[in-house]
């Protein structure tokens, strides 16, 4: 099981500075919850993408009761609901997620199937927070992909319940270790692997944030 170790941590936040992202580390969730609350101003339009990280370190529940306009897509009563909801999210003030993978280089790495979360992160929210815990942190891209392949897709297609491949296998039906096969997979319909993302040097300085956590946290 992956351990902290605080000098890679260091050196990633180093880097997604040097990549014009603003990056802090917190020990605990509850200092993350601190940090993140501290980044939004009363009044925002706040929203987010789906991530079990957010729900775990209570961020949902918080924006959900603050002074914030909080679009919730969880509300919607139909798909055309949702989809206009999720929309909305490129006009919004502050868009909260996590991220699949961080590399020890400053980059995000993120992969979608009906890719709302991903195209929010890239344009549209005037400020994104990514909140990660520790062990999203890999060395490279290629070590994120794998990541994404073995540790994130699995439990995700479970947890949508979309029947494809590595919800039963456990892993991606193609899985290089060596990041070689990033858009090789299934072929089914339940498929969430469908656009893949690297956020690297951003022209917009410090509109994305990103707090590493102390704590194992997400898929």
């Amino acid at each position: 099981m992956k351990t902290l170790d605080m000098k890679v941590v260091e050196k990633t936040i180093k880097n997604l500075e040097r990549n014009n992202m603003l990056g802090f580390f917190c020990q605990t969730k509850e200092e993350a919850l601190s940090k993140v609350m501290s980044l939004i101003n009363e009044g925002d339009t706040v929203t987010n993408g789906g991530s079990e990280t957010l729900k775990e370190v209570g961020i949902i529940d918080a924006v959900k009761n603050g002074e914030y306009n909080y679009v919730d897509r969880s509300l919607a009563e139909s798909k055309e609901e949702a989809e206009e909801l999720m929309r909305e999210a490129y006009f919004a003030d502050v868009y909260l997620t996590s991220s699949n993978a961080v590399t020890q280089h400053g980059e995000l790495y993120n992969v979608d199937g009906n890719s709302n979360r991903v195209s929010a992160i890239l344009y549209g929210p005037k400020s994104v927070i990514v909140v990660c815990g520790y062990n999203k942190i890999v060395k490279n891209f290629d070590e994120a992909v794998y990541r994404v392949k073995t540790k994130a897709a699995p439990p995700n297609t479970k947890r949508l319940n979309t029947g494809a491949y590595c919800e039963t296998a456990g892993e991606c039906l193609s899985c290089g270790s060596d990041g070689s096969f990033m858009c090789d997979g299934c072929r089914g319909d339940g498929r969430i692997c469908c656009n893949y993302v690297v956020c690297a040097q951003q022209r917009h300085k410090q509109r994305i944030k990103v707090i590493i956590v102390g704590e194992k946290l997400g898929y």
